[in-house]
């Protein structure tokens, strides 16, 4: 039987005989851990109202630094809160128009798994761009990954 150690992101069902798709890999289970907190909104699980972002109540406000600012500061206090061994690196918030992928067209399907859209994976344009490189360190070995959310 494999190890398993948490709920693959986005949710599948599992072809195991599970009722979802689980993660098989450390590194897997940090990216599904940090997109499970990301895409969470605040306020919206039970016993815990502070897990999550307010990711969500940026999809309509400006595109300018003020709002970029304080995405990156709700994004970086909700890892230090639930994530604690994992370092994020740099947080990088473009303008859809400044990204150079904007303009690719995509077939509703992401082959990098890296890649997540807030709202749905139509082709509809986005107005942010979030970029989150991460180190994860468990005492002996690190790992680096980065994730990317189009909001």
């Amino acid at each position: 039987m494999a190890v398993t150690y948490g709920i693959d992101f986005p949710f599948r069902d599992s072809l195991e005989g599970k009722f979802l798709k689980m993660t098989t890999t450390p590194e897997r289970e940090i990216r599904a851990n940090l997109i499970h907190l990301l895409l969470t909104k605040k306020g919206s699980r039970y016993f815990l109202p502070d897990f999550g972002t307010r990711i969500y109540t940026y999809v309509f406000e400006q595109n300018d630094a003020v709002s970029f600012d304080l995405i990156e500061s709700d994004i970086r206090n909700a890892v230090k809160t639930y994530l604690p061994n994992l370092d994020i690196q740099s947080i990088d918030i473009q303008n859809a128009e400044n990204d150079p992928t904007y303009n690719i067209q995509t077939s509703g399907t992401n082959e990098d798994a890296r890649l997540f859209r807030v709202g749905s994976l139509s082709d509809a344009p986005y107005t942010a761009t979030v970029k989150i490189n991460y180190t994860v360190n468990n005492g002996a070995f690190t790992s680096s990954d980065f994730v990317i959310i189009n909001i």
